[in-house]
């Protein structure tokens, strides 16, 4: 029997495996730090005014001397607390909100209204309300990290919900199952990928928004230290900030992705993803036909 092309088509069979797209990354980021070095070292003042950026053996000195001291330990623990409390919060808030108002008119007619309203209002807007809210800064923080959060999942979450198909609830109403094992069984596995769409995108707007507040109104943290570096012109000291927000951005939005990919393993994967095998169907063996009927799904498939 002849194999099945794998997904992703001739591009997929053609492109580097594993060490070679290592490789690849490598050479990309290598040419972005030389780009980086040659322009700022020779001060070039074109369109774009590089005399003033700091090298990067500069930046690299500085992060040195950084690491070399308690602050920046305690700025890295402080902002990571805050975005996890905060972000924590916001995922359980998020989540059950958006299920409340997907699944109940008198919940939507309620809390729609409120909801739209504030959803336009950026986060760090909300800082003297913060203020005026809570009695102390740190509160503040978190409270502004948990709202910048709560509205992507809560979208997220709405949609996905909405557009589950009703024939799986039906079949388990079918079968005797309460209200509750439709939300158990049928509800929220089927809406995991959208809620962990808005995880995504949640983690990654609350560090922006943690380390605005903490330029505003903290005293710990790496935006507020990013912040004194640029009021005391150390820029070299601000890119050090720029660059760990960066990669602790990435890291938190690298675990939740993984998470939410172990938690959906379940569902088919019918796309190319980098990296992985092709399934079984795709290195020759036959694909068994997919069940186009109710009556054609086994029954531990529905509930």
């Amino acid at each position: 029997m002849t194999g099945q092309p794998r997904p992703g088509g001739r591009f997929a069979r053609r492109y580097p495996r594993r060490a070679g797209r290592f490789a690849l990354r490598l050479a990309s980021l290598a040419a972005f730090l030389g780009a980086w070095q040659l322009l700022a070292g020779l001060k070039i003042d074109l369109w774009l005014r590089f005399s003033q950026f700091p090298t990067v053996t500069d930046v690299a000195r500085a992060f040195a001397d950084r690491l070399a001291g308690p602050d920046y330990w305690t700025d890295l623990t402080d902002s990571v607390t805050r975005i996890l409390t905060g972000f924590l919060l916001a995922a359980v808030l998020g989540v059950a909100t958006g299920v409340l108002v997907a699944r109940s008119r008198l919940a939507e007619d309620l809390l729609g209204p409120v909801l739209e309203v504030i959803r336009p209002i950026p986060a760090i807007a909300l800082v003297p309300v913060a203020i005026l809210l809570f009695p102390s800064n740190e509160q503040g923080i978190v409270f502004i990290t948990c709202t910048a959060a709560f509205f992507p999942v809560l979208v997220s979450t709405r949609h996905a919900v909405r557009a589950l198909t009703p024939v799986w609830e039906e079949a388990v109403l079918t079968m005797g199952g309460s209200r509750w094992r439709i939300l158990g069984s049928v509800v929220l596995p089927g809406a995991l990928p959208g809620i962990f769409g808005g995880l995504s995108v949640g983690i990654g707007v609350s560090w922006i928004c943690v380390i605005s507040a903490e330029m505003i109104s903290g005293q710990y943290g790496v935006g507020y230290r990013t912040w004194q570096d640029y009021t005391v012109v150390n820029y070299a000291g601000v890119f050090v900030g720029m660059l760990t927000i960066g990669v602790l951005g990435w890291v938190t939005s690298t675990a939740v992705e993984l998470l939410g990919r172990r938690l959906t393993r379940w569902l088919p994967r019918t796309s190319y993803v980098p990296g992985r095998q092709p399934p079984p169907a795709a290195r020759g063996a036959a694909a068994p036909a997919s069940p186009t009927t109710m009556e054609e799904v086994p029954h531990d498939q529905l509930v």
